[in-house]
């Protein structure tokens, strides 16, 4: 194995220090909470196991909201800088707590940070990673980013709405095709609104779903679609304009 394929110590060792710090934040939250039985503090896998989360939730977060606040944040900035699956429920129960405005932005804070520590936690040490788990979407991403690099917002937004990149592949890809963080954060910043949007207002009726299918009907699927392809047009236009320029030179020369 040569040296750039290497995984170094230091790399390693500052992983586990940003697991570490959020590790100590939620202990600091655990500490600052009154004596009670927590083995109900778990990560949701389905929607009964939200449920019942957020029933034990519900009686803390009035007396003891800010502790809630930040042990939610955590775990969330925790879960998508570590890749780990799960923060639709996470989303849901920000509804089901704070209604439908703070969870709202609640949610869009928490995804943008993690999304922001998982880029930057990337460009540090996620290239070997990304190159082993997705080299074909790797080589389409920064075909695509090359090509829409004057209106990259836009095409970040488009992602962002729409599902034609995971999300989590987007958050370690980015840096390694040279998407500048300020793009990367703006984008991701009013991009995730919308999914937001429906899953927040899905949780305060949380006890009305049945399966997490419910929370994307044909309407809604049909309006994110829209507001991706409004956000792409620009860029599409762009590249209409930059090909047409050429072919005018060419017959102003002749």
């Amino acid at each position: 194995m040569g040296r750039d394929e290497r995984f170094p110590v230091w790399e390693a060792a500052l992983g586990a220090g940003v697991a570490a710090a959020f590790a100590a934040g939620l202990v600091g939250v655990y500490l600052s909470m009154p004596d009670s039985d927590y083995s109900f503090l778990k990560l949701p896998r389905n929607l009964e196991e939200l449920q019942i989360l957020t029933g034990h939730l519900e009686n803390y977060t009035s007396d003891y909201t800010l502790q809630v606040l930040v042990g939610y944040c955590a775990v969330y900035i925790f879960m998508q800088t570590f890749m780990i699956p799960g923060t639709i429920f996470m989303s849901l129960l920000a509804g089901a707590l704070f209604g439908q405005l703070r969870g709202l932005a609640l949610v869009v804070f928490a995804a943008t940070a993690g999304a922001s520590s998982c880029y930057f936690l990337s460009k540090m040490i996620g290239k070997p990673l990304v190159f082993t788990l997705w080299p074909d979407k790797l080589s389409f991403f920064q075909r695509q980013v090359a090509k829409r690099r004057e209106k990259l917002l836009n095409y970040i937004l488009f992602l962002r709405v729409t599902p034609t990149l995971p999300n989590t592949f987007i958050n370690l890809a980015s840096p390694i095709v040279d998407v500048p963080y300020h793009t990367f954060l703006l984008g991701t910043l009013i991009g995730l609104i919308p999914a937001a949007y429906v899953t927040v207002r899905a949780g305060i009726a949380l006890g009305e779903l049945t399966s997490l299918s419910d929370l994307y009907d044909t309407q809604s699927i049909a309006l994110l679609f829209l507001i991706g392809v409004v956000s792409v047009t620009p860029a599409l236009l762009g590249k209409d304009e930059a090909q047409e320029k050429p072919s005018e030179m060419v017959v102003g020369a002749s």
